[in-house]
This record gives structure tokens, C-alpha cells and sequence, in this order.
């Protein structure tokens, strides 16, 4: 089977919105969802990091699935998140997502466990197994405790076909173009941190899953795309105006921050499910004093 790429450009990890009472607000998230697409963005990943899916139940995380691939239509591409570390969890979850509309999975490297690179091999190899559909790799060790280091992911990237990309938030720009360098024909990567989206561009990458985008959607879309369009001038300026913003909204938790954001241009209520809690007055304020200039 071959296996094409659509995740170029801008994509958005998606927040799940909440109601007082600690419900999904399905009201809001169609709202978000349509303001994202209005604002230029090239596709959506649902259940990451950034929709505290580690909190949803298994029910609610299929209806979030349902609802987004409803609501979009086919209008952008959508991969799904399904990570565990538990190997033959993660297979489980993937046989249940792979629903007509989901376009890939992503699946993050294992997490707490702290799995040797063979571990780590051996595991996508059973992800990539399992899956009908692409596989995005997602290697964070930030939240893993663990790196997959540049030679892994090639590994995986070589012997299986359905693994069409990954989506790279180490941090390390030299691990990125290593990877890039590398990559057999069809692999592409997507940067995973917002701040490096620009260089990362100008280095082979596909483009950025972002999580500053569900705030500022069409502020955002211009920098990547104009990275894209090599407008690194322009891109450059919009860089700038961001590149002091970026980490206020990491600073107490994510996606902590940009909920506040969001709360405070009447997108969302202000709620994450715990562990995670609002950010402090203090920050808060900052956050829209930071952004206050910014248009969405």
C-alpha cells in the first residue's frame, strides 16, 4: 500500500474544552474547531498531550474522536493520539480509533517505563503492526523520561512503510536534522515545539503541531506558512513579536496556559481536570498582558 503525507503546514494539537461542572463542552469545541480551520489551519491532532487525554475516560475520548471527525468533514486532515506504556494497550486503543475521517495515528514513545532503544524499536513495531492506518511517531522525552534517539526513529521509519513521519518535541534541532537528513522517501518530520517551528521549517520539516495555535490561529498560520513560502523576512518579524511569549504559556503546565489565553478571548471556561489547575493570578495576567496586541 502506498502511503501519502498530509500533514504539511500548521497543525494544531486541540484542547478539550470544559463546563463548570467538568463536562466537555461540545459547544465550545465546535466553535474551536471552526475558528481553527477559519484561521488557516492545515490539519488537527486530537487526544495529545494538549487535550489532557491522560484524564478523559475511554468513553469520552471516543466521542471527542467522533464529534472532531464529524465537525470537520473532511475539510483537514486529522490524526488521533493513542499512546500507552503498555505495548499491548496502545494496540487495543488503535484497533478501536481507526475510524473513517481519522487520517493517522500518533503515538508517542512509552512513557514512565523508560524502555531501552529496543524496547522502544519493538514497540512501534508492534504499533505499526496493528495499524491500518499511518503511523506519526511522537518522541517527547520531556514527558516520556525517555529520548528515542535520531537512529531509532530511522530504523522504524526504514522498515516500516505506514510510519510516515514523526513528530519531533526533544528540543534538539540537531537530532531534528539528523532526522531529516535521513529520512527514506515519504518520512517527513513536524516539529512539536511552537518556537522552534521557524527553524525547524527552514531545515526540512514538514511543518508544527502547535499548541500556541489554538489561541492565535491566524497569527500563527502566517508565520509558518510564510516559513514555508522562504518569506523568512516577514516570518521573521512575526517570530519576534512571539518569541518572549512562548514560554508563559509552559510555565505553570500546558495546557494550562493557553486555556487562560483562551478563557480570556471567551473561547473557553478557564477549567483543566487534575492534576493539572489553573494558572496562578500572577501568570494570568501576564498571559494577556503578553498577548494583548495579538490578534487570533
Amino acid at each position: 500500500m502506498n502511503y501519502s503525507y498530509p500533514f504539511e503546514g500548521l497543525g494544531v494539537a486541540l484542547v478539550t474544552p470544559f463546563k463548570k461542572d467538568g463536562q466537555i463542552d461540545f459547544n465550545s469545541l465546535q466553535t474551536i474547531v471552526e475558528n481553527l480551520i477559519a484561521g488557516g489551519v492545515d490539519h488537527l491532532c486530537v487526544l495529545g498531550t494538549t487535550a489532557e487525554t491522560p484524564t478523559l475516560s475511554a468513553a469520552e475520548r471516543k466521542q471527542v474522536i467522533k464529534f472532531v471527525v464529524a465537525q470537520v468533514n473532511g475539510r483537514i486532515p486529522i490524526m488521533v493520539g493513542c499512546s500507552s506504556n503498555c505495548t499491548a494497550t496502545a494496540v487495543e486503543q488503535i484497533k478501536e480509533y481507526q475510524i473513517d475521517g481519522v487520517d493517522a495515528i500518533l503515538s508517542a514513545v512509552p512513557y514512565y517505563n523508560k524502555p531501552s532503544q529496543e524496547g522502544i524499536y519493538q514497540h512501534f513495531t508492534q504499533i505499526a503492526k496493528a495499524s491500518a492506518k499511518p503511523i506519526i511517531l511522537y518522541n517527547v522525552p520531556g514527558r516520556t523520561g525517555v529520548n528515542m534517539t535520531a537512529q531509532t526513529t530511522l530504523r522504524i521509519a526504514r522498515e516500516f512503510k505506514n510510519v510516515i513521519g514523526i513528530k519531533e518535541a526533544s528540543g534538539n534541532m540537531e537530532q531534528v536534522k539528523e532526522i531529516i537528513t535521513g529520512a527514506p522517501e515519504g518520512f517527513r518530520v513536524i516539529i512539536g515545539d511552537d518556537s522552534l517551528a521557524m527553524e525547524a521549517i527552514r531545515n526540512g520539516a514538514a511543518g508544527v503541531i502547535s499548541v500556541i495555535g489554538n489561541a492565535i490561529p491566524k497569527r500563527f498560520s502566517e508565520l509558518v506558512h510564510l516559513t514555508m513560502q522562504g518569506k523568512y523576512a516577514d516570518a521573521e518579524q512575526i517570530q519576534k513579536q512571539l518569541q518572549p511569549l512562548y514560554g508563559l504559556l509552559f510555565k505553570e503546565g500546558s495546557p494550562c496556559g493557553v486555556k487562560a489565553l483562551m478563557s480570556s478571548r471567551g473561547q473557553l471556561e478557564d477549567i483543566v481536570r487534575l492534576p493539572l489547575v489553573p494558572v496562578s493570578e500572577a501568570l494570568h495576567n501576564d498571559i494577556i498582558k503578553g498577548f494583548a496586541d495579538i490578534k487570533g
